[in-house]
């Protein structure tokens, strides 16, 4: 079954944990771990109030704070990933370096492009699966464009990887306190 399948009928099974005033705003899959694939399920309620429930593969919530916080941090720092790989702007970078090559032609213009590319096809089309694979490979990928680009020294990437993690443990403590079932 395809990813966007799964979240059709995770939406579905989620659909069931919406108060009264709630809608399902949203549903990422996440893989914490090879075969342990959840699915962080977000709510919208009034006056913008968030909360959280993160479901199995069949549809069950879980109930394990350590599962629950494994999910919430793989989905968001792909999501940041995603956000920064390429400086953000990836598909500007790439129109860019077509437009070098057709009034420039500079040396190492072949690699960039290629670079590039292989950066885009890491990040695929949504639906996505987050997953410390994925992340490791939209890292790589986006590390190698830096160098090809004449990077030096610190990824850009990197330090906006590592200043975005602030915001992951505030989304877990997030998730935590407005998530809809009793966490142990």
């Amino acid at each position: 079954m395809a990813l966007s399948d799964d979240l059709a009928l995770v939406a579905v099974a989620a659909a069931s944990f919406a108060a009264d005033g709630e809608e399902l705003a949203g549903v990422l899959a996440a893989e914490p771990s090879p075969g342990l694939r959840t699915y962080l399920c977000a709510f919208a309620g009034p006056e913008e109030r968030r909360s959280w429930i993160v479901l199995d593969g069949d549809g069950q919530p879980l109930a394990s704070r350590d599962r629950v916080r494994a999910a919430v941090s793989i989905a968001a720092m792909c999501e940041l990933a995603e956000e920064n790989a390429g400086g953000g702007e990836l598909e500007d970078l790439r129109a860019q370096l077509v437009t070098l090559r057709m009034t420039e032609s500079p040396e190492g213009i072949d690699e960039a492009e290629e670079a590039a590319l292989a950066l885009e096809r890491a990040l695929g089309a949504p639906p996505r699966l987050a997953s410390p694979d994925y992340l490791d490979t939209v890292g790589a990928a986006t590390r190698r464009l830096e160098r090809v680009l004449g990077q030096t020294g610190d990824s850009p990437f990197a330090v906006a990887m590592q200043q975005g993690l602030p915001v992951v443990v505030e989304l877990a403590k997030d998730v935590e306190s407005s998530y809809k079932v009793a966490l142990a």
